[in-house]
């Protein structure tokens, strides 16, 4: 009896410390007290990622890969439209191709991890295994940190002629970057991506092509993941490692701060004339080709969440979450009143999968239905619909939106006509939170003419202050590199780019750090 009582016992305790356990993983780190662990709490609670045994590297999992699927299949489309091919290229890279073209080489070279030997063998005497002394590679292999080199190697092979031009190649692969100090999504060693690279006949034609892919960058945030972004050109300093412009969007996130969503970069003849690439003209001469490059990635899945997300977990986008709309059947003990709601169910959900929309129904029977709300608030699924017997009878049931809780009523006898209400609720959610993040653009960027006034009002601010006085900074600028890394170096902020629709507005101006006669209109922010 006494044994029987000791077991009794520890099972009631190992039951309050897994509730005590949790509890503690139940919470959520207001963003106003700790932006930067409220970020990382709203992704476990999103369950989007895990931690690997590799240093800097994140397993992502499928929460978080549905959402790159999102973002993967809207963006594929788009490039395809372009009359851009899909190809692969190799994982590793002779490292002599990276010291081809100097820029890169200097860009690239602290961050790359090295391939030395082909096999290992087992530790003589000992346990474990070791690089094979014998089985040294002739030459060492990068990790690609990305694939210009190679690829431009390849296209030395393909292009010989005009009629060969363009040639617009696009390849969805991960990288490798040694970083050390890491972030789920916004920084990490290995992240997934697309990069597209095209040569063209002239550098006009490219530098076109750089633009409109940047144009569909931000059409893709915008539209897919409401994020609202600036269209820029980058200062010399911020360019890509080789390229001769390079251009940007950069979103600002709720606490103020700025993050690079994409990049487009115009790369000139530098690339074409480090691996020889010509191309034979109409009349017989012979050229260099122009090329571009430009990528997308999991970055913006960060972006994101930081973009939409509020102290109770994820919100997501309706158009980019993989699950739009959850069901949640009430338990029924009487059989007939269970039929009639796995009837009610099995309709809205054959409607609303006609209609497109994407749902799942949640159907444990181990989970009372408030930790299943608790549950897909947190994931930031977009609506929730309860269907219980008393809604069978009465016809109509409530859906409850993420965005603000609202409980809007829906009829349940006609699921034709509620799956199309809800997918229309989807459309107005997408809108809403556009316009949500837009206005709050808006209020959090600030036209200076004084690099006091800027200064001032990012003393003392860092990543957890949520809003503040950190910002966009619409500034006039005379371009100079030693002046931009001093303000760096004193206010942490860092040139964003030239917007592309502020430019124009510098005339007549002075420099808000110089006062010298402006060049640029520029947008100054701090930045992850």
């Amino acid at each position: 009896k006494q044994q029987k009582q000791q077991k009794q016992q520890k099972q009631q305790k190992g039951k309050q410390q897994g509730k005590q356990q949790q509890q503690v993983s139940d919470v959520i780190t207001p963003r106003a007290k700790d932006y930067s662990q409220w970020y990382l709490d709203v992704i476990a609670a999103g369950d989007l990622v895990d931690s690997s045994p590799v240093r800097g590297c994140m397993v992502i999992k499928p929460a978080g890969m549905g959402l790159w699927e999102g973002v993967r299949e809207a963006l594929d489309k788009r490039i395809k439209a372009k009359d851009v091919q899909s190809a692969y290229f190799p994982l590793l890279i002779p490292v002599s191709f990276l010291s081809k073209e100097a820029e890169h080489v200097e860009g690239f070279a602290k961050e790359c991890a090295v391939v030395t030997h082909h096999r290992l063998r087992t530790v003589p005497g000992g346990v474990g295994v070791e690089p094979d002394p014998d089985a040294l590679l002739d030459e060492p292999l990068i990790v690609r940190p990305t694939s210009e080199t190679i690829i431009w190697h390849m296209f030395g092979k393909w292009i010989t002629s005009y009629r060969d031009l363009p040639l617009k190649i696009n390849q969805w692969a991960n990288v490798f970057r040694w970083e050390l100090r890491t972030r789920p999504f916004l920084r990490s060693a290995e992240f997934l991506w697309q990069e597209g690279h095209t040569a063209h006949a002239t550098g006009e034609e490219a530098n076109a092509l750089a633009v409109e892919i940047l144009d569909m960058y931000a059409e893709v945030c915008e539209s897919l993941l409401a994020i609202p972004v600036t269209r820029g050109a980058k200062s010399a300093s911020e360019r890509f490692a080789g390229a001769t412009d390079t251009y940007t969007i950069e979103g600002l996130m709720q606490n103020g701060w700025a993050l690079q969503c994409g990049t487009s970069h115009f790369l000139g003849q530098n690339f074409a004339k480090a691996f020889d690439v010509k191309y034979q003209t109409r009349d017989s001469g012979l050229e260099y080709v122009w090329a571009t490059s430009w990528g997308m990635t999991t970055r913006l899945i960060g972006a994101l969440v930081m973009s939409h997300s509020d102290d109770a977990g994820l919100v997501l986008p309706p158009r980019v979450a993989p699950m739009q709309v959850v069901i949640v059947p009430f338990p029924c003990k009487d059989p007939a009143d269970a039929s009639a709601v796995e009837n009610a169910v099995a309709s809205l959900k054959s409607a609303l999968l006609a209609a497109g929309v994407r749902v799942h129904v949640d159907s444990r029977d181990h989970l009372r239905a408030g930790a299943k709300y608790f549950e897909w608030e947190r994931k930031g699924v977009p609506l929730r619909v309860d269907i219980g017997p008393r809604d069978v009878v009465s016809g109509e049931t409530k859906v409850s939106r993420r965005t603000d809780g609202a409980k809007l009523p829906l009829p349940l006898a006609d699921s034709t006509a509620a799956a199309a209400q809800l997918a229309l609720e989807l459309e107005t959610m997408q809108a809403d939170l556009l316009a949500k993040a837009q206005a709050r653009i808006a209020a959090q960027t600030f036209e200076l003419d004084s690099y006091a006034n800027m200064a001032a009002r990012l003393t003392g601010e860092d990543e957890d202050q949520s809003g503040g006085s950190a910002g966009f900074f619409l500034v006039p600028w005379a371009d100079n590199a030693e002046n931009e890394a001093t303000i760096k170096g004193e206010t942490k902020a860092t040139l964003r780019c030239f917007p592309f629709s502020e430019q124009g507005k510098e005339a007549g101006r002075k420099c808000f750090y110089s006062g010298e006669p402006a060049t640029h209109m520029a947008l100054f922010a701090r930045a992850y």
